[in-house]
């Protein structure tokens, strides 16, 4: 009997895009009045009107993988690379126009906000209907129902509809119901950006527990790669619809951040759509580079270096006590160190505008594997904004005896001097 949980085979999703067209059947369709005037005074300048035109878009295109009994996989991607739409197939909430998806054991699944659950009923009664969807008995929900209540944190307004829910809410009660009844498939889609970050953390660690410790199978998809790298030990890369590669994080990760960059470019985080937990109040971060000593990109960085983070940042507003923090991570999900600029500097006093914020980092310390590196900008002690899980640069070494790091135990390489001294007696004579 196969350990397979999921065996997805060629799997390919076709939806048909509508294009309308200027011709006069456009005319029949809803236009502002701002529409109605610019297509009059355009209209002697344009050629033969246009009908409307059909286009065959493929979400998914050819995917094929297969994830084991108790294995916890991470998809990742940029927006529009078919992972929601994947992961609705395997949710049996959307078929496939083509392939094949073979799936042994219960599913729960959350997608979105509102998947689920029934906007009129009481948090109690969608408990008791996700459960019963799941195929489960009102004994066995029962029996869980304490649980679930106590992990959302929303006992106060259990009896209340659901409709009424703050959206942290809605999500703290669907993941709770989602990883409690026992399903043999747990799937996660990026809606827990939608909590708070302490909750964040309480769902990755009961989603570790549901993989190492209940042996379920996981499949979460996120933009935070600092989550997925601790999360997962195997991920998806997806782009355009298509598997790119499948195995190892690091590897998977990396090819991620830099898809479609040449080397100089993967040195350059742009931090416009980063996927944030939080709206950034009065000032939000742009982009990040790494530098090398010599003030050129960095993709990779040597251990006697020292690398150059230049942060370029948005005031919104004027800021009195500004701060700033960085920490790195391990590829582990351990915390290395961290630094903030009033541990060196007064804090400032920031005027409206865009600035560069420049650190440096001794790199003799770190071990040739994967780092992490986060910042935050607070002001006063509020919290502005925030961007983590952004992969360092490439360690590299010239050493010839390099083959000594894979020996070294701990997430840091910290150079020790050695001596050897002769403790035999001198003699006198």
């Amino acid at each position: 009997m196969s350990d397979n949980v999921i065996q997805v085979d060629n799997l390919s999703k076709k939806y048909i895009l509508h294009h309308q067209g200027d011709g006069p059947r456009a005319w029949f369709k809803y236009k502002r009045f701002s529409d109605v005037l610019i297509n009059a005074v355009t209209a002697p300048f344009r050629g033969r009107p246009q009908e409307d035109t059909l286009e065959e878009f493929w979400a998914l295109k050819d995917v094929s993988f297969a994830v084991k009994r108790g294995e916890s996989v991470g998809i990742i991607g940029r927006n529009g690379a078919g992972k929601s739409t994947l992961l609705k197939i395997l949710s049996r909430i959307t078929d496939p126009s083509a392939g094949r998806v073979e799936i042994n054991g219960r599913v729960a699944s959350l997608l979105e906000v509102g998947t689920g659950f029934h906007p009129e009923l009481t948090g109690r009664e969608n408990i008791y209907l996700n459960g019963a969807i799941l195929g489960m008995k009102r004994t066995e929900i029962k029996k869980k129902f304490d649980e679930i209540v106590a992990f959302a944190d929303v006992e106060k307004f259990l009896d209340t509809p659901v409709k009424h829910f703050s959206s942290g809410m809605y999500v703290r009660l669907a993941f709770a119901v989602a990883a409690h009844l026992d399903p043999d498939i747990l799937i996660v889609d990026e809606v827990l950006a939608v909590g708070d970050t302490q909750f964040q953390k309480k769902c990755l660690g009961k989603m570790q527990a549901v993989s190492e410790q209940e042996g379920r199978t996981v499949i979460f998809v996120s933009h935070n790669m600092q989550a997925v790298r601790q999360m997962c030990e195997r991920v998806i890369f997806m782009k355009q619809g298509k598997l790119v590669y499948a195995g190892d994080p690091h590897v998977g990760i990396s090819a991620y951040l830099g898809q479609g960059m040449d080397a100089e470019a993967s040195a350059v985080c742009d931090l416009s759509d980063y996927p944030r937990s939080s709206t950034p109040e009065g000032a939000r971060f742009l982009r990040i580079r790494f530098l090398n000593q010599q003030g050129k990109l960095a993709p990779t960085v040597h251990l006697n270096d020292t690398l150059t983070v230049e942060v370029d940042l948005e005031v919104q507003k004027h800021l009195r006590e500004f701060n700033m923090a960085m920490a790195v991570v391990h590829g582990e999900g351990l915390r290395v160190f961290s630094e903030a600029y009033s541990d060196q500097h007064a804090l400032l006093d920031l005027k409206q505008g865009k600035y560069t914020v420049r650190f440096h980092v001794p790199m003799r310390f770190f071990k040739m594997e994967s780092y992490f590196l986060g910042v935050t900008v607070v002001e006063s002690g509020r919290h502005c904004d925030t961007a983590d899980g952004l992969l360092m640069p490439e360690i590299v070494d010239e050493n010839p005896n390099v083959q000594m790091e894979t020996h070294r135990w701990g997430v840091l390489r910290v150079p020790v001097n050695w001596d050897v001294l002769n403790s035999e007696p001198t003699s006198l004579v």
